[in-house]
């Protein structure tokens, strides 16, 4: 029997830009970071929109991952039908002297080793360093992801480099860094970093990064 990690691995490893935003989404936030909605509108409009899987990653804490589950919990056991939730986070570090974030998908978050990245805080010292941070979700049993490659001061070809030498799973390949209103994954860019991660052998996954009150943009 598949085990979730390689369950989750099949899943992004299919993962293309018309996977986000109506079947897949592994960027977004909630309240209890700096999002609009609280976990539960979250799950309801993901319901509705007809999403198979995907993860919160709220900024240094697993709240709404918590929540949600219990919410999905209870709907399966009356017999409804749900999207698939896996565990998210989105971590601060410091990859080749660049302030980036890193997403962390399908770890254990209840492992005491991820335990100081979900507090609600961003760390300091050795702790933010990227290959810390990724060591950490992946001794947790997750995935580590390069988060929106093309959004930082230093050009996405040198920090996906980076990253793959420091053992990042994957990055984000499917994006909107002109955060339309209804989201859709920049053209040329999205290309030019999928292309680069594919060069590696690395996952790519998408995400909407929504703040707002709608999945279906930013």
């Amino acid at each position: 029997m598949e085990n979730n990690k390689t369950k989750l691995k099949k899943i992004l490893s299919n993962v293309s830009k018309d996977s986000c935003p109506n079947s897949l989404n592994f960027h977004m936030h909630t309240m209890h970071s700096d999002g609009s909605l609280t976990p539960i509108q979250l799950v309801e409009q993901a319901n509705k929109i007809g999403l198979n899987d995907f993860a919160v990653t709220d900024h240094h804490n697993v709240y709404a991952y918590h929540i949600i589950s219990e919410w999905i919990k209870r709907q399966n056991d009356i017999g409804l039908s749900t999207p698939t939730i896996w565990s998210g986070i989105e971590i601060s570090a410091t990859l080749k002297g660049c302030l980036i974030h890193i997403l962390g998908l399908g770890f254990r978050s209840d492992d005491p080793v991820i335990r100081k990245y979900t507090l609600g805080e961003a760390l300091h010292g050795d702790s933010l360093r990227a290959e810390n941070v990724v060591k950490t979700i992946q001794d947790s049993g997750g995935f580590a992801i390069l988060a929106h490659p093309a959004r930082y001061r230093k050009g996405f070809s040198e920090l996906i480099d980076a990253a793959f030498d420091l053992g990042f799973d994957g990055g984000e390949a499917w994006y909107d860094y002109d955060m339309n209103t209804s989201w859709i994954a920049t053209p040329i860019i999205c290309d030019l970093v999928d292309q680069r991660l594919e060069s590696y052998g690395m996952l790519r996954t998408c995400g909407t990064d929504t703040h707002g009150i709608s999945l279906n943009g930013r």
